[in-house]
């Protein structure tokens, strides 16, 4: 049972009788809210679980008015909604079970709060590698039975394949395909504005540091596109040898950097590093300060995500922010909203960025 709170229906006569502001506290939505599913309004959407849970909640206060009755709601041709919590399933791009990984763990979250939102609940969460085992194929597909999926920045292109002929509703971040409702950011005009950030300090050799997507192809990727663009954009030329590909890892951005700096004269190392997440970003500042060098005097750095230890690092990191929470949350409300037929066509919802300037890219 529900405890009632203090501010409980009014007495009259005798007898309770209870309110629009009472179902609402209960619930725990606006009286107007209230007010529009109990009067059968539709000019705002209300979501399917929290009209059940008004519904539920005026019978069981007590609520009268006249011509209304939960009963005369389903006459009027609308069937009460089953509270049966939906499910749904997501699949991230990782190579490995490492769901801590700052930028995924805040669009997990986000998507958690989004899917919590709409009265949905996470069935599963699977890795890239993951998925690449038949036997968690046939779960996902065959015996999970959830009503959507939730794909974090794309997967094999046979499994996508097969996921989209068995799961026909599939909501993308950061994924490519036009056929599906899609949330992201502008990754590669954000590159661009910070490699522009970088040039506007007088760089002109700027090394980037990164990884390849599942194209294998650097020049699909898409903070590296903006990084070039920028070069090209300057008329600076790429230097191949100060492209490193740390595979998306923080140690072996570590690793390259301190190579790099170790057998490159120091007159023919580059003087600023884009470097296409924060984590790697602060691994190889680690390996720049520990060969001697000073940031950003002798070698300037800009990151991606704004992870809270960003701001934090010395000097601070100057990063792109990535609205991660919200991309998730708006990737739960796409899915819930083609789910229950309120949006039938594949959007694509673009979140802003901001460039955080901060000392690993400035000099005082």
């Amino acid at each position: 049972m529900i405890k009632m709170l203090d501010l409980g229906p009014r007495i009259k006569g005798g007898a309770k009788v209870a309110t629009l502001k009472d179902i609402a506290e209960r619930v725990g939505v606006s009286i107007s809210t209230v007010s529009r599913v109990l009067n059968d309004d539709d000019s705002k959407i209300v979501n399917a679980v929290t009209k059940e849970k008004i519904l539920i909640t005026a019978e069981e206060l007590g609520y009268r008015k006249k011509g209304w009755s939960r009963r005369s709601i389903v006459d009027r041709g609308i069937e009460p909604v089953v509270t049966k919590r939906k499910r749904v399933g997501c699949i991230i791009s990782l190579p490995q079970e490492n769901y801590s990984y700052p930028y995924f763990s805040l669009v997990l979250k986000g998507i958690e709060k989004g899917l919590a939102d709409r009265g949905y609940g996470l069935a599963f969460i699977h890795t890239r590698d993951e998925l690449r085992d038949p036997s968690v194929q046939q779960q996902v597909i065959q015996e999970s039975q959830v009503d959507g999926v939730i794909i974090i920045e794309g997967i094999d292109t046979p499994i996508y394949a097969s996921l989209k002929k068995h799961i026909p509703t599939i909501v993308g971040v950061d994924v490519n395909d036009p056929k599906i409702p899609t949330v992201s950011y502008d990754r590669v005009a954000a590159s661009q504005a910070a490699v522009r950030h970088l040039i506007s300090q007088g760089h002109r050799k700027i090394g980037f540091i990164g990884g390849l997507g599942l194209s294998g192809d650097i020049y699909r990727e898409k903070r590296f596109r903006g990084y070039h663009n920028a070069l090209l954009e300057a008329d600076i030329e790429l230097e191949r040898r100060w492209i490193l590909n740390a595979e998306w890892q923080i140690e072996t951005s570590f690793e390259l950097m301190s190579r790099l700096v170790k057998e490159t004269p120091r007159a023919e190392l580059p003087t600023a590093f884009f470097v296409a997440s924060d984590v790697m970003a602060i691994s190889a500042m680690r390996a720049v300060t520990e060969a001697g060098l000073r940031v950003p005097d002798d070698m300037a750095f800009f990151g991606v995500d704004n992870i809270d230890i960003s701001q934090y690092t010395s000097p601070p990191l100057s990063t792109i922010h990535v609205p991660k929470y919200e991309i998730g949350q708006m990737a739960a409300y796409l899915l819930s909203d083609r789910l229950e037929g309120r949006m039938n066509f594949p959007i694509r919802a673009l979140l802003p960025y901001d460039l955080k300037i901060r000392g690993s890219s400035t000099r005082v």
